[in-house]
């Protein structure tokens, strides 16, 4: 497995006072196509009860997987769902979205989950949002005898001899994402995907690579093309694998609007102010 680059995810804030550990990629040098890895983790309700109030996006698709916990999603497209642990939500936003993210009541173990961001091809951010999610068509995973799962959260997988194909299809960039959970003293490997972006955040425990480096939680590493992934956990560990095509496009970014150029933020915030994202 070779590595091209490390990064360290770094707490910040979003929404309503909700504690995240963010990995950005809006100057488009490491993550495209993705823009942002988003990962919430607290057993504290303060941390995330606040939410993420009603928003626009426009321009992006928010890829959401709960692991503890859970949100309830709505939207001006009618959407109304409880997001639990296990779940995964896609939403292409095109032209535009109002959304909002709060966590269910019933919530009193915590929460741990990620919201991942997404670039469109220039050419699609002005097509109709569209949406969907695996609550009532789970995604599918398969354990090997060591006790290895592999989870497709999107997108279709091999592993070893089984195929898992998610109910997830068609993301911008094509965009997969998997997460594999290694139990102590288990490695894993893949042989290389087709998309030429591979990444791997480990979200719990921690790995040790092919060349020896033990990597802890909250990291990201950049694999360059063609690499296989090879990975051990001594303790145990989670991780996303996170896999796309560069789409090499400028991004004009301001705030939940990801454009490719000013002027076409600036008409976002104009359309926006004038109400032509809908409501809730």
């Amino acid at each position: 497995m070779k590595i091209s680059k490390v990064l360290t995810a770094y707490a910040t804030q979003d929404g309503d006072g909700v504690s995240i550990s963010r990995i950005p990629g809006f100057d488009g040098k490491y993550l495209d196509p993705f823009l942002m890895i988003d990962e919430l983790k607290s057993d504290d309700k303060k941390d995330y009860m606040g939410g993420f109030p009603e928003h626009p996006h426009r321009g992006i698709e928010t890829f959401t997987y709960i692991l503890k916990g859970g949100f309830e999603h709505r939207d001006q497209m009618g959407n109304k769902k409880a997001i639990k642990a296990g779940d995964v939500q896609w939403m292409s936003t095109g032209r535009g979205v109002m959304h909002s993210e709060m966590p269910l009541a019933d919530t009193v173990d915590g929460l741990h989950g990620f919201q991942i961001w997404i670039n469109m091809p220039s050419l699609d951010k002005m097509r109709d949002p569209r949406y969907q999610d695996t609550t009532q068509n789970s995604a599918p995973s398969f354990t090997n005898t060591h006790g290895v799962t592999l989870k497709a959260l999107a997108g279709s997988w091999q592993f070893e001899s089984e195929t898992l194909t998610s109910s997830l299809q068609g993301l911008a960039a094509n965009a997969l994402l998997a997460d594999i959970t290694l139990p102590a003293g288990k490695s894993v490997h893949l042989e290389p995907l087709s998309q030429q972006k591979v990444m791997i955040y480990i979200h719990s425990g921690s790995i040790i690579t092919s060349d020896d480096q033990t990597i802890p939680a909250g990291k990201l590493l950049i694999l360059e093309p063609d690499s296989n992934i090879n990975i051990t956990s001594e303790q145990g560990a989670g991780v996303l694998v996170l896999a796309g095509d560069p789409l090499n496009q400028p991004i004009a970014h301001m705030g939940p609007f990801v454009m490719t150029t000013q002027a076409e933020v600036q008409q976002a915030v104009r359309d926006y102010q004038n109400g032509e994202f809908g409501k809730i």
